[in-house]
């Protein structure tokens, strides 16, 4: 029986910090200074020197549930600053990933609505404001950038990067 209620336990607690290390409000988060850069590798890329980016991208998000542009073209090695700007008036971020890694997150946001989540290949936006995110993409492929705020990926808050190999 203590066993069990010691397992119990643990699962309990395990899922109170899970929910209370997810809250997301609606500020946006404050970006980590420079010196605190630790590259996040992951399947599509990792976090970018600021110092060595080639390439400046500017990306709308609106209330229309859009970004703008929805898709380019970069090549391999690259390193990319997003300019991301909420032209809107509500709450918009951009998170990149696969379009699997998106999907399955935004499943999570609608469970968590509150999520808190801060990641080098993320940035949330207040309305009116402008976040930037930079990032190498160290693979080539498809991949993905998504409104992860509930409702706005499922409602085609989606865009596009083709890294083209070297």
């Amino acid at each position: 029986m203590k066993t069990i209620l010691a397992g119990s336990m643990s699962v309990i607690l395990l899922a109170f910090a899970t929910a209370t290390a997810l809250a997301h409000g609606d500020a946006a988060h404050k970006p980590r200074p420079a010196t605190d850069v630790v590259p996040a590798e992951t399947s599509f890329g990792r976090t970018g020197d600021p110092k060595r980016v080639t390439r400046t991208v500017s990306i709308d998000m609106s209330d229309k549930m859009r970004f703008t542009p929805a898709e380019l073209a970069v090549k391999q090695g690259d390193t990319v600053r997003f300019v991301a700007k909420n032209s809107g008036k509500v709450m918009h971020e951009m998170v990149l990933g696969s379009m699997k890694e998106l999907a399955e997150h935004a499943e999570l946001m609608k469970k968590y609505p509150n999520m808190e989540h801060e990641e080098d290949y993320m940035v949330h936006v207040a309305p009116g404001k402008t976040g930037e995110i930079v990032w190498q993409f160290t693979k080539a492929g498809e991949f993905h950038f998504g409104c992860l705020v509930p409702g706005h990926f499922e409602a085609g808050m989606v865009g596009r990067v083709r890294v083209l190999s070297k």
